[in-house]
């Protein structure tokens, strides 16, 4: 056997050894869900507390919240690769220090989901059929998508509460709920340029007034929620949305994730501000 071809076989060995051996951490329930999406499940060794899908994630050992995660308890799994969000980057800095691989994504917009998918997959030497399968989701969900005979404003709340006069979490700009609203020929009711999280009192919501209003709960997480209670709270309110009857509450365990599952999340709001 000639000395270029032993080393190239060599070569090939190593670098199968050494994907064999990858030890990764994931940092956020939405890359632990892209990581088993792409079918490199086996090189999880940990990951943040929430993340629950797929089953096999409840298995991981946990390191963690997913904003401030355990520096000590991640540098006892021996990492190889360690994946953060843009909000972890000071942990991702932190890690550096001990020369752990790091790889931060942008997981805010739906084409920043896709990008991450492409960068993850790159990092784990995925199959480009499987990250090509889970882009392919996503478009196929945009193209789908049947503009609202009637545009109207929407507005998407985190979270069924029955007191309206604390805080109320919504949907701003620049992030996946707003584009799948403008996707679905509508409005976002909230329209300032601020980018921060939006919180709303009680003026501000009938303030804005909009036509329809999407609840995101969770049963599941909140199941002492009373929803009854809550939504004659919400139709009580002088707005449009209570007057058009069109208030209505999500409850997938997968809207809040942006994960490859975002191609779910766009069928099932789209859906919830058709016309049909």
């Amino acid at each position: 056997m000639g000395t270029k071809i032993f080393s190239f076989i060599l070569l090939f060995v190593l670098s199968l050894g050494a994907v064999a051996q990858e030890r990764v951490v994931s940092l956020s329930p939405s890359i632990t869900e892209i990581v088993f999406a792409l079918e490199k499940g086996d090189t999880l060794v940990g990951t943040s507390s929430y993340s629950l899908y797929p089953k096999e994630a409840l298995k991981l050992p946990v390191i963690g919240g997913y904003t401030q995660p355990n520096i000590e308890k991640i540098l006892a799994l021996s990492p190889t690769l360690v994946i953060g969000q843009t909000f972890n980057f000071r942990t991702l800095q932190k890690l550096k220090k001990f020369h752990i691989k790091t790889l931060m994504v942008r997981l805010q917009s739906i084409r920043d989901i896709q990008n991450s998918i492409q960068k993850i997959s790159s990092a784990l030497n995925a199959q480009e059929s499987k990250e090509q399968q889970l882009l392919h989701n996503i478009t196929t969900a945009i193209d789908s998508i049947k503009k609202t005979k009637t545009p109207h404003s929407v507005m998407i709340v985190y979270g069924l509460r029955d007191d309206l006069r604390s805080r109320t979490y919504i949907a701003g700009n620049n992030i996946f709920f707003d584009e799948i609203i403008k996707l679905s020929g509508n409005t976002n009711a909230y329209t300032s340029d601020n980018t921060q999280q939006p919180v709303l009192s009680y003026e501000n919501i009938i303030a804005l007034n909009p036509d329809q209003v999407i609840i995101l709960h969770s049963k599941k997480s909140h199941p002492n929620t009373d929803i009854k209670k809550a939504l004659q709270s919400w139709y009580a309110l002088p707005i449009n949305a209570s007057k058009n009857k069109k208030i209505s509450i999500v409850d997938e365990e997968y809207i809040h994730i942006p994960s490859h599952r975002i191609a779910l999340t766009i069928q099932r709001l789209s859906q919830e501000m058709s016309d049909d």
